[in-house]
Formats: C-alpha cells, structure tokens, sequence
C-alpha cells in the first residue's frame, strides 16, 4: 500500500508539473507571438504586404526598412531626443529622490510623513486633467516647445513616487551602520554618499530600470509640451510613418524594433541588480 500510494502520488506530481510547464509555454508563445509578428513584418517588403496583407506568409525577407525607417519620419533624431530626455530625467530625478528620501528617513523633519503623501498624491491624479495645465505653466517658463520641458515635467511627476519608494527602502536599513559613521566622524553628506548610496544600489538599478522604461516609451507629455516635428522624441516620430490613408507597415514595425532596444538593453545590464531590488524590496 505504501509503495503504491507513493507511486499515485508521483504521477500526481508529474501530471501537475507537465500541466504547469504547459500552460507556461501557451502563456509564452502568447506573448512571443505579437513582438515575432512585428519581426517578419519589418523584414517584408512593402509590395508583399500591400499585395498578399499584413497577415499572410512573408514571400520576401530584406533588411532596407531598417536604414529607410531610420532616415526617413524622423526617426534617428527621434532616437537621439529620447536618449538625451531619458538621460537627463533618470539621473536627476533619482538623484533628488534619494537625497531626498534620505533627509526624510534619517532627521526628524517636521510633517514629513505629510510630505511623503503630498508626493505620492499627486501620481494619483489622472494625467488627462493635468495636459492644459502643464502646457500653460511651460509657455508661462519660456520653455515650451523645448526638450527642457519634457525633461522638466517628467522630473516632476516622477520624483514624488521615487522618494516613495527610496525611503521604505533606506528606513529599513541597519541603525549599526548609521551609529558607526558617527564614530567614524563623518557628516551628512559622506554617510549619503559613501553609506547609503552603495547599499541603495539594487533599489536604485531596479527604479532606474523601470524609469528609463517609462520615460523612453512616453507620448502624452511630448505631445502637450513640444510642438515642432524636429524635437519629437520617437513614440511621436513614430506616428509620422502612419499615412493617412496608406502606411508603410514595414517600415513601421523596423522603427518599432529600434525604439525597443534601448530600453531593452538597459534592462538587460540592470537585469542582476533589477531582481536584487525587487527581492529586498519583498524582504522588507
């Protein structure tokens, strides 16, 4: 009997692990499916699709919409602007998030527990009602229609959840290594920048990580504070490969691709650190 049950409860677990690898490959291929589409559409050339449709079985395969969408639409200066703003903003704005996550972890500041939900409140309000608003207030600076602007706004509305995030983290940290700076004689600024920023590193990677994402992909705020063509990031370059009436599928899926990879290749280089943070993060 025992030897029997042993066995029934074996292919009990050999059924539910064959049943979970399955559903993990249907998931998989679900979500390998649209990004391989975009792969062979950016590899056809504009007569196969125009002629046999977006759907149909590739009859030809070519890389020329890759050079062809990087000239063309905007798209390399579109490539640059996104690089430059995404840059600027990930830097800064994790710069001012943590020493200000710091100064509310460490030093008894008053209402900083209201400080904290005044930060986090305003990521709560729907962007939609703020567009007007954020584009009066960057005519008002003299900075609309610039990549200052974008840079600015996303700073803005970012730094608040970064905080957040930055003092849950820097309030777990060891009293000890605190109390043994102040031995060690040193002052704020080299507990900040010799203590905390090395043990805040997984924290930091996994925020640059999703930050850099979210900046590089962003069309709602290029839209309202910039104007001219030339100073489009390339979520807004995209949209000029898209005619009116007829659209280079091909070269819109290559532009596509190549607007993927910086965030990609970013992710990949934070890949260790990302899960390190996210890790602690559930520790916590």
């Amino acid at each position: 009997m025992t030897a029997l049950s042993h066995a029934g409860r074996r292919r009990r677990g050999l059924g539910g692990t064959l049943a979970f690898h399955t559903i993990l490959t249907v998931v998989c291929l679900l979500w390998i499916s649209p990004i391989a589409f975009v792969v062979l559409l950016s590899l056809r050339t504009f007569d196969d699709i125009a002629l046999n449709g977006l759907g149909a079985f590739p009859t030809s395969f070519t890389f020329a919409a890759f050079p062809e969408a990087f000239r063309s639409g905007g798209v390399g200066r579109g490539l640059w602007n996104s690089l430059i703003v995404t840059f600027f903003v990930v830097t800064l704005t994790l710069a001012l998030a943590s020493m200000a996550a710091f100064a509310l972890s460490r030093y008894r500041i008053p209402f900083r527990r209201t400080i904290l939900m005044l930060m986090l409140a305003g990521n709560l309000l729907p962007p939609q009602i703020l567009l007007i608003p954020v584009a009066r207030i960057a005519q008002g600076m003299g900075i609309y229609d610039t990549l200052t602007a974008v840079i600015v706004v996303q700073i803005g509305f970012g730094l608040g959840f970064y905080t957040f995030v930055l003092y849950g983290f820097m309030r777990g940290l060891p009293k000890e290594v605190f109390e043994a700076a102040l031995l060690d004689r040193c002052g704020p600024v080299q507990t900040y920048w010799r203590i905390v920023l090395p043990l805040c590193r997984p924290s930091l990677a996994a925020l640059a990580a999703l930050a850099t994402t979210w900046v590089f992909n962003d069309l709602l705020w290029a839209l309202t504070t910039l104007q001219s063509e030339a100073k489009f990031p390339i979520t807004a370059a995209l949209l000029n490969l898209q005619g009116a009436y007829a659209s280079s599928w091909n070269l819109l899926a290559a532009a596509s691709l190549m607007a993927a990879v910086p965030p990609a290749l970013v992710f990949f280089a934070f890949q260790k650190q990302f899960v390190s943070g996210l890790l602690v993060g559930a520790n916590k």
